[in-house]
């Protein structure tokens, strides 16, 4: 559709079948240790394998590559995935995979990786006597003899050749496997589902009302502040106008919360709200699937972002930074997209799930004795600002069934929601190790002088690590809309603006009602 000679591209999901708690990490088992490489785009192989491969391969009961009609959709990246590790560690592995709830398919992995080897044996065997050909036909030889050499390196080549390409299928596969093995998980992360997640500290206590609460949509209404009809027109469920003081109060908790975070050493960034798909997975999320909370853009590779982790995690992909600027710490303010697939009821309603939502976000990028140091320090600051807000809160050490692939160990913070009788969640802090690196290509150099004598002066040429990851959400804008309006409402139905946004908001005290 043209507009304005510009191009619109619909938006949809893609339909493609699918005491101190913080411990250094040095002793933590971690599930990739390869070193990256960087990789280049290769061609979809859906080729069978050659005969002398099949029958090295089919002496496994299950093999993994079973027919000519099969094929392997090729990973756009590759991950530095340390399959060794994985097989020398598999019941930890195993175990943590049941402990999350995961779909990976750990017997496959280490399946494909004992076929990828046994290929790479018999190429590197074919490469070897190709050698010895190439080096007896330089001498002198009778004409029977040279052409016996020219048939044979012939067909050498040829076998290589398919061996190479069975190769490069089989590493595919594998890469494609390998990447649906969550992070592993810190030991004192509480085993089960969310429910079993433990207290960390509580904050204030319920504020009590001696008059009949409200909730924020029926506030929202007698204070005209929001318009769900109209958005519900324009643009379907789960979306909203903000009106009056509302646009003005978000406007105040975004600023208010940059202010506060960049105080601390945090660097402020705006950040594109469109990225590629393989940026969205690289930082862990699913793009594609009937359950994805990411919308794809039609026809390209591209996604809108659900957090502003993604496009922050990519500023510094495959890059190696010297250890000195090490930490390096983000505050990004961000529109967010999400598809909120399977959420309804009445839990969801109003602004609690939308599809569209300003949201401020933290990021940290470290070195890896001293991640856990940094997600204490983010629960800090997330506790003091809702701590400055007045709210009552409580910070959870979630279960391992609660933990997205990336971490590897997360809290939630939870607000009291007088009007939704509830505690909901307002924010998350995570430690993903080098999980979301190692994908991304995201390394550090030590700064540390070398003893190598074929160093050049000025240079480091110490061996490069894998930086550690870690976010944290500063501010969900729509969810603490809701706690301020459902906490703050006074009898006469206004709303007292807490007195840290004053300043943000021009001085404004109250919001009150139109009629008045």
């Amino acid at each position: 559709m043209g507009f304005g000679g510009a191009t619109l591209h619909t938006l949809k999901l893609a339909a493609v079948p699918s005491t101190s708690i913080f411990r250094p990490l040095s002793k933590s088992p971690t599930l990739h240790r390869l070193s990256l490489q960087r990789y280049h785009p290769l061609p979809l192989l859906a080729r069978p394998l050659s005969l002398p491969s099949l029958s090295t391969l089919q002496s496994t009961p299950t093999a993994a590559v079973a027919s000519t009609s099969d094929k392997v959709g090729k990973p756009q990246w590759k991950a530095a995935i340390d399959f060794k590790w994985i097989r020398d560690n598999r019941e930890d592995v195993a175990a943590n995979i049941k402990n999350r709830n995961s779909n990976a398919n750990l017997e496959l992995v280490l399946e494909l990786y004992e076929k990828m080897l046994s290929v790479q044996r018999e190429v590197e065997q074919l490469r070897g006597e190709r050698n010895v050909v190439a080096n007896q036909m330089k001498g002198k030889l009778e004409p029977s003899q040279r052409q016996k050499l020219i048939e044979e390196g012939k067909n050498l080549k040829e076998g290589l050749a398919s061996l190479e390409e069975d190769l490069l299928r089989l590493t595919d596969e594998l890469q494609q496997e390998a990447q649906c093995i969550p992070n592993m998980t810190h030991p004192d992360v509480p085993i089960g589902e969310e429910e079993c997640s433990v207290l960390r500290k509580t904050v204030g206590s319920p504020r009590e009302f001696a008059f009949p609460i409200k909730d924020h949509l029926q506030l929202g209404k007698e204070l005209d502040l929001f318009n769900f009809d109209a958005a519900a027109e324009v643009s379907g469920s789960k979306f909203y106008y903000l009106k009056n003081e509302a646009v003005m109060l978000e406007m105040a908790l975004v600023n208010w919360t940059l202010s506060e975070v960049t105080r601390r050493g945090f660097i402020p960034l705006t950040t594109p709200e469109i990225v590629r798909s393989s940026v969205v997975e690289k930082c862990g999320f699913q793009p594609r699937g009937e359950n994805t909370q990411v919308y794809s853009i039609e026809g390209t590779d591209q996604c809108l972002i659900g957090t502003a982790e993604i496009p922050v995690g990519g500023i510094h992909m495959d890059s190696i930074l010297p250890e000195s600027s090490l930490p390096l710490k983000y505050v990004a303010h961000s529109h967010c997209f999400r598809t909120e697939a399977g959420a309804a009821g009445a839990a969801t309603r109003g602004l609690y799930r939308v599809h569209q939502f300003n949201k401020v976000e933290m990021f940290i990028l470290c070195r890896p004795e001293d991640s856990d140091m940094y997600l204490g320090e983010l629960i800090g600051i997330e506790e003091d600002l809702f701590s400055s807000l007045g709210f009552h809160f409580k910070t959870l050490d979630m279960a391992s069934a609660d933990l997205g692939a990336p971490a590897f160990r997360k809290f939630d913070v939870e607000a009291w929601m007088p009007g939704l009788e509830r505690y909901g969640e307002i924010s998350s802090a995570s430690n993903c190790t080098d999980y979301q690196s190692r994908r991304l290509g995201i390394r550090y150099r030590s700064s540390e002088p070398s003893t190598s004598i074929n160093q050049k002066k000025g240079k480091s040429n110490a061996p490069t690590q894998f930086v550690h990851t870690l976010n944290a959400t500063a501010c969900a804008v729509p969810r603490m809309i809701i706690c301020l309006l459902e906490n703050y409402q006074q009898v006469d139905g206004s709303v007292v603006i807490p007195e840290p946004l004053r300043p943000f908001m021009g001085g404004l005290q109250c919001i009150t009602s139109k009629s008045k």
